[in-house]
């Protein structure tokens, strides 16, 4: 019987016309955002209302960009959004990414996770930074898409944007 090779994995995006593709494929590492969102995108950020006035917008998919690049840099690199479910509305309009917010799993000395959140392998007789811990808080991703499955408006929400933020902070 000949062997009939699996389809190509898109390397990008440019394959997923669905809105729930493209969630699927951004939350596997959400510094895609630029792929799978439109020019205008506009951003509510998590952190939104632990300031008084209310941290604005994030307007244009550069600043969203920079934003999401940001998070996984303040994480160490370990940023995992663990997603327990996507639906988006028959119509396509709008769409709900519920799942569990993840950061501070660290390679150890043998490879495994030391779950230490500093960024850092485990080593034997080395110096480590002082423990952020291991960051796990619910979320809810929003969505609002165009005509096309492009991304144009988002919200972050998180349970506990405030622990978040700490975290973030090495608080």
């Amino acid at each position: 019987m000949p062997h009939v090779p699996s389809p190509p994995q898109p390397s990008s995006c440019e394959n997923l016309k669905s809105p729930t593709d493209r969630l699927r494929y951004l939350y596997a590492d959400v510094r895609r955002i630029s792929e799978i969102a439109a020019p205008e995108l506009v951003l509510h950020p998590a952190d939104r209302d632990l300031t008084s006035p209310p941290r604005a917008p994030l307007r244009g998919v550069a600043a969203c960009q920079v934003h999401e690049e940001a998070l996984v840099a303040a994480t160490g690199e370990t940023l995992v959004m663990d997603v327990e479910s996507i639906t988006v509305g028959a119509d396509g309009v709008f769409g709900c990414v519920l799942g569990v917010l993840r950061a501070g799993e660290t390679k150890g000395e043998h490879g495994q996770m030391d779950g230490d959140g500093d960024g850092e392998e485990n080593k034997v007789g080395s110096v480590k930074k002082r423990s952020r811990g291991v960051l796990a808080v619910p979320f809810c991703g929003l969505w609002r898409f165009d005509q096309e499955g492009r991304a144009v408006e988002h919200w972050e929400n998180a349970a506990d944007p405030a622990a978040v933020a700490k975290w973030l902070t090495g608080e």
